[in-house]
């Protein structure tokens, strides 16, 4: 969300001087450039908090193509490093991809054993794994979200929650009371609505169809205490008060 034209270390001031304490980075493969966000987050004081694991989507862990999966587990060993690096406890992870080349079946038998042998590097690193459901035609209703977290029996696998996502089909305070706080580990925050009961957009933060009250009840009524995350359009720095502005407003129950 921060302008891509910026330095680095003057990405993190932004997100500092309109409100922001902590940031979700993508998967930084190169040595350096990682170091160098690190030295920015440490410098502005911006904790990174997770990293959004980059390699899920075209290289998912549900492939039958051992050369994909390889790919895949590649990619979340990086982003596992990047988050012990950067003081963050968290990896985001879309945990498979239901297609016509996909069954559901395989995507959740496919997924559960790569998760598992990431387990391990996740437990050394002190990060959470946290799988997330965003339209992949994958955990569509909190009951399986539930189950499928789980059955890794690990408290290095959790539950990344986006409140916008599941907007299409269920209501996200009935899924965030159905997780529970335990089984949180991240939030992902944006708004939706529906344009003539046809048309699906997203909007800006309480110019949806989200009920933000219900939102923040639920999340009090679970004990939910982790860090939630806008996860929406880039922009300058009025229009990223704007959204901090919103976020504080939403933070607040009102």
């Amino acid at each position: 969300m921060l302008p891509k034209d910026m330095p680095v270390a003057d990405r993190f001031q932004l997100a500092r001087d309109v409100g922001f304490a902590e940031v979700e980075c993508h998967t930084e493969p190169d040595t350096k450039r990682a170091e160098e966000i690190r030295d920015a987050s440490e410098k502005t004081k911006v904790r990174i908090h997770s990293v959004m694991n980059s390699a899920h989507w075209q290289y998912p862990l549900s492939s039958s193509d051992p050369a994909v999966v390889a790919e895949s587990m590649k990619g979340m060993e990086t982003s596992l490093r990047n988050a012990k690096l950067w003081g963050a406890d968290t990896v985001l992870l879309v945990p498979a991809v239901v297609n016509p080349q996909t069954s559901y079946k395989d995507a959740w038998t496919r997924s559960r054993q790569q998760i598992q042998k990431l387990i391990p590097l996740a437990q050394e690193s002190k990060v959470i794994i946290a799988v997330e459901e965003v339209w992949n035609k994958f955990l569509l209703s909190p009951l399986e979200f539930a189950n499928y977290v789980d059955q890794f029996k690990s408290p290095w696998v959790k539950a990344y929650f986006d409140v916008g996502n599941v907007v299409l089909y269920g209501y996200p305070q009935d899924w965030i009371r159905t997780l529970g706080g335990d089984r949180i580990a991240k939030l992902h925050i944006k708004d939706f609505r529906f344009r003539d009961r046809k048309f699906a957009e997203w909007v800006p933060l309480r110019e949806g169809e989200i009920d933000w009250k219900q939102i923040h009840g639920a999340l009090a009524e679970v004990g939910y205490h982790g860090t939630a995350t806008v996860e929406l359009p880039g922009g300058d720095k009025n229009y990223l008060q704007e959204v901090s502005r919103r976020f504080d407003s939403i933070l607040s129950g009102a």
